[in-house]
């Protein structure tokens, strides 16, 4: 996310072309429009190098995680918890709110493993532009990347607003556990 948001303003090529060529001219060192461009565009070049290889490193850790789900016991699957909660017998109205609650909780990964997997399919498109099916959808799979950024731009911010209301009410010391790893009383 830094390295997209870097290479697309502070280091993007033509922002600083102007800079890369009166820098060398105070040093005494004369080039012209087309050579402080390639300099300025090497910067570019490494962040947006940065964020394929970040995007390597998730499409390898979302295959982890989906062979994680495929392996573990039945009774600790995704789906399994999702379909136990779903037909649990409430006696209570708190314990049908904390019943929504964990279903809502359970589709929230669902969907944040649904736009991971979107990014990771498009951006490894991306990535291996010269196989022929590739290069003839390009357009479409750069406009998808793109598009699902921004989802999970939402999907993170109103996953945090999320996270501070619930520990600054209902569940006191969330933060806290998530970080320490151990579990509220």
């Amino acid at each position: 996310m830094c390295s997209v948001l870097l290479a697309s303003t502070l280091f993007r090529t033509g922002n600083n072309t102007g800079m890369v060529r009166d820098e060398l001219q105070q040093n005494k060192i004369v080039v012209d429009q087309d050579q402080a461009r390639a300099v300025a565009h090497a910067f570019n070049d490494k962040l947006w190098n940065l964020h394929t290889w970040t995007g390597y490193f998730i499409a390898i850790f979302l295959l982890g995680r989906f062979i994680l789900e495929i392996f573990q016991p039945a009774d600790e699957k995704l789906s399994y918890k999702i379909k136990k909660a779903m037909g649990f017998t409430l006696v209570s109205t708190e314990q049908k709110k904390e019943q929504v609650h964990y279903v809502r909780v359970k589709w929230g990964y669902i969907l944040f493993y649904s736009l991971i997997l979107v990014m990771a399919v498009t951006g490894l498109g991306l990535a291996f532009e010269d196989v022929p099916l590739f290069k003839s959808i390009r357009g479409t799979i750069k406009q998808i990347h793109s598009f699902t950024q921004y989802l999970i731009y939402g999907f993170v911010f109103f996953h945090l607003a999320g996270v501070v209301i619930a520990d600054t009410g209902r569940y006191p010391g969330l933060v806290s556990s998530m970080i320490h790893g151990k579990k509220r009383l």
